[in-house]
């Protein structure tokens, strides 16, 4: 059964028209928009979840000049996506009711976290590559907006900072990386195929050929896997999801566990068909289990609750990556069922970091402990999410990180890729010890001891629980029977993402197999470790204090601060006040742009010399011009030199007279005359004599080069950009002049009733140039003072 385009236009338009009248809701509800918010989130989710079933792709037409379209490709890969960002949505709105109570900039929080939840939607569902394009960076826009949220706090708007600039970044190279995709498809699938996404991925085995023809299938694979990569937080660009926790709780839970930072992800497994090979698997594998392992390490380096559940989705986001690298069918349902897991566990433990310090007043791991008596529900809650963060069986995540090691483990035989067969797992089990190491000390904050310097904690509101109470009881029933979410919707995603499907199973094992063993080993460690948290602890953040460099922080500050401090002088240089110095960069950066985009285009080829055919007199004239170019450089003075000048430009107005265009002379004798009168005006304002160094004289010199070399370059380009034979603009003016224009003069007809514009242009010109020349005289004679 097809989708209807109506119901998922609805789906992602309807949040956008809700964020619009925003500022209206907050007049009627005021802190109650939150409830306006769940209301569009659970409406989406409807309108999503009556097209479960259909898969196929629908479009509405948006450039059809250039065949671009709004294309949505529905299949379970997209509602699965699409399912979480409105659902969890609407717990996240109903959470901020109450936590954001008493906030300011209310109506821009609500606002941008509902255009937020439309951006995300509208990338789930796109199936054409300017339309993920547009969403994608309305994420990162909504964001910013949302991380930036305490205006008045300098981290927060450091943090925005970093985000915008990291995910934008890359943003800007997957954009390269969809212009090559769509370079290649509109050759090797036609034209209407460009930026279809949908059509590519019907025709794998095509593009990926054709890629390779065309020897672009690794910068495409790079420049994706970079914006993936910077969007999703993977190694090295992981270090700005802990800092956006300055963000409030509830867009922590929402974009930075559950929909933003997946899109990275999502998209790695929408494309997987298309660039599946050995070269993927290298990239995708190494990267994804590299942040899985030094961002699990640095959780465990945490102090603050937040950044351990951020650099732990850095973590379980490599995880997902590692699962999509493996180009077996294990490697998807790997990815698949880790990113439904990791959403449901996430967002919960989030909200459940937000309780704690919203209640407790604090977020410091080491003044926190023994909760449980205090917030019950909340430390029931913990004990289901935290545990499935940990891969404990029989919790949910213990079914995709095996199903991780079993894919892992199959790598080897599946590929030959020697040394890594066998590190691609023990990396796998090394990341995993860490991930259980983070999640009991997580979970230790309801049990063991209440530090002294925890005061009194208050029991949250009931639209502060039930949230993650619903989040923690789909887990719960996900741990139970996997086989549910398998079969309601993690199968359809898994045959959306992988080459060769099979019906996947998951439960707990039964026999011994390596990736048991890999669990075994796993989880025994993680808890013979745990006593000496502590000092792993204060081992792993002794690093980064000893060598700075291999901080990323450093790094981004460092970069950024010497892109200012660059900035700032090259400002100097330019913005000096000097108009000869804006000149000289105008007329470079001029002469630069222009001879590179005829170099990229291939417009400057050899030419072969031949016979001018001009009259004499033209001849003379040019000659006199060329003459007269040489006199103003070798002048003496500079009246000599002005009155020389003039002398080339009315060579070329007389040039134009004999070329028939007279009005171009008119136009061209009359700005020559102001632009004589003017320098003879202020003649007396420039000094008879001044000093100018051999450098400046050198740098002058060739920039005059420049210009002369771009001009005639540009005179050669465009007048051999002839076409050939009559073109339909030249018909239809020689057709129509005489009915139509009333007269046998072409040239004049076009000039006066088809493009009466340009003869506008040209009187305008000759009526400036009239009031200019007897301004300047009448200011002359002292006539301003009358």
């Amino acid at each position: 059964m097809s989708p209807e385009l109506s119901v998922v236009l609805l789906a992602v338009a309807l949040p956008f028209a809700v964020a619009a009248v925003t500022p209206l809701l907050f007049r009627l509800l005021g802190e109650k928009t939150g409830y306006a918010g769940t209301a569009t989130a659970l409406i989406c989710f409807g309108l999503l979840a009556s097209q479960y079933g259909t898969e196929g792709t629908v479009a509405l037409e948006w450039i059809p000049s250039l065949e671009v379209a709004l294309r949505f490709t529905v299949d379970s890969w997209a509602l699965l996506f699409a399912l979480l960002a409105s659902g969890i949505g609407a717990l996240v709105f109903l959470y901020s009711t109450a936590y954001m109570h008493g906030e300011s900039g209310l109506v821009r929080y609500y606002a941008a976290l509902l255009a937020f939840m439309g951006s995300v939607i509208g990338v789930a569902m796109a199936a054409d590559l300017l339309s993920i394009f547009l969403f994608w960076e309305l994420t990162s826009l909504c964001s910013f907006v949302l991380i930036g949220h305490y205006t008045a706090d300098d981290s927060s708007q450091y943090a925005a900072r970093m985000a915008m600039f990291v995910t934008v970044g890359g943003g800007l190279f997957l954009l390269v990386g969809f212009l090559l995709l769509a370079l290649v498809a509109g050759d090797a699938l036609g034209p209407t195929a460009a930026f279809d996404l949908a059509t590519m991925l019907e025709n794998p085995d095509q593009m990926q050929s054709a890629l390779r023809e065309e020897g672009l299938f690794l910068p495409v694979l790079c420049l994706l896997a970079i914006g993936a990569g910077t969007k999703s937080a993977q190694v090295p660009m992981h270090f700005w999801l802990p800092n956006a926790m300055a963000a409030p709780t509830p867009v922590s839970a929402f974009l930075h566990s559950a929909t933003m930072v997946k899109v990275g992800v999502y998209f790695v497994g929408r494309v997987r068909p298309l660039l599946a090979s050995l070269e993927w698997l290298l990239l995708f594998a190494t990267l994804g289990l590299t942040t899985m392992t030094v961002c699990a390490l640095l959780a465990v380096a945490s102090t603050d609750i937040k950044e351990l559940l951020a650099y732990s989705t850095a973590s379980h986001l490599g995880l997902i990556t590692a699962g999509f690298g493996f180009t077996s069918v294990l490697g998807a349902e790997t990815g698949v069922f880790h990113l439904l897991n990791h959403a449901m566990f996430k967002a919960a433990l989030f909200l459940v970091a937000g309780i704690v310090a919203h209640e407790a007043g604090t977020r410091r791991l080491e003044n926190l402990g023994g909760l449980r008596h205090d917030l019950p529900i909340t430390a029931a809650i913990t004990v289901i999410v935290a545990l499935s963060m940990a891969g404990i069986p029989p919790f949910s995540g213990f079914y995709s990180k095996e199903l991780l090691f079993e894919a892992a483990v199959e790598a080897s035989h599946v590929h030959d890729i020697g040394v890594l067969g066998w590190l691609y797992p023990a990396v796998a089990v090394f990341g995993s010890i860490f991930t259980v190491l983070y999640s009991l000390r997580f979970l230790s904050l309801f049990f063991g001891g209440r530090p002294d310097a925890l005061e009194h904690v208050h029991r949250p509101s009931v639209f502060l629980l039930v949230p993650p109470a619903l989040l923690a009881a789909l887990t719960a029933v996900v741990s139970v029977d996997p086989e549910i979410a398998v079969r309601a919707i993690v199968q359809g995603g898994v045959d959306a993402t992988a080459v060769d499907t099979h019906e996947m199973h998951v439960g707990i094992p039964t026999s011994y197999s390596p990736a048991v063993g890999m669990s075994i080993v796993t989880i025994g460690l993680g808890f013979l470790a745990y006593p000496f948290y502590g000092t792993i602890h204060d081992g792993i953040r002794s690093i980064p204090r000893t060598a700075p460099p291999i901080s990323s922080n450093w790094w981004y500050d460092a970069i950024v601060n010497n892109l200012t401090d660059g900035g700032s002088w090259l400002a100097g240089q330019i913005h000096n006040g000097l108009l000869r110095t804006y000149a000289s960069w105008t007329l470079a950066a001029t002469c630069a742009l222009a001879l590179a985009g005829f170099a990229a285009t291939g417009a400057i080829v050899p030419v072969e010399l031949v016979d001018i055919d001009a009259p004499p007199v033209i001849v003379l004239v040019l000659l006199v011009a060329v003459m007269a170019g040489i006199a103003v450089v070798l002048s003496t003075s500079h009246i000599a030199g002005i009155l020389t000048l003039s002398i080339l430009g009315f060579m070329i107005a007389i040039f134009y007279i004999l070329a028939s265009a007279p009005d171009l002379a008119l136009t061209q004798l009359v700005v020559e005359t102001l632009v004589l009168v003017i320098f003879l005006l202020v003649i007396e304002e420039i000094p008879e004599y001044y000093e100018v160094g051999l450098g400046r004289v050198a740098r002058d010199a060739a920039l005059s080069v420049a210009v002369g070399v771009t001009a005639f370059v540009t005179v050669l380009v465009t007048t051999d950009a002839r076409p050939e034979g009559s073109t339909a603009i030249a018909r239809y003016y020689a057709e129509r002049a005489v009915p139509e224009g009333g007269g046998t003069n072409i040239v004049n007809v076009t000039l006066v009733d088809f493009r009466g514009f340009d003869t506008l242009g040209e009187l305008v010109v000759v009526a400036l140039a009239a009031i200019s020349i007897l301004t300047l005289i009448v200011m002359r004679e002292g006539g301003a003072d009358e």
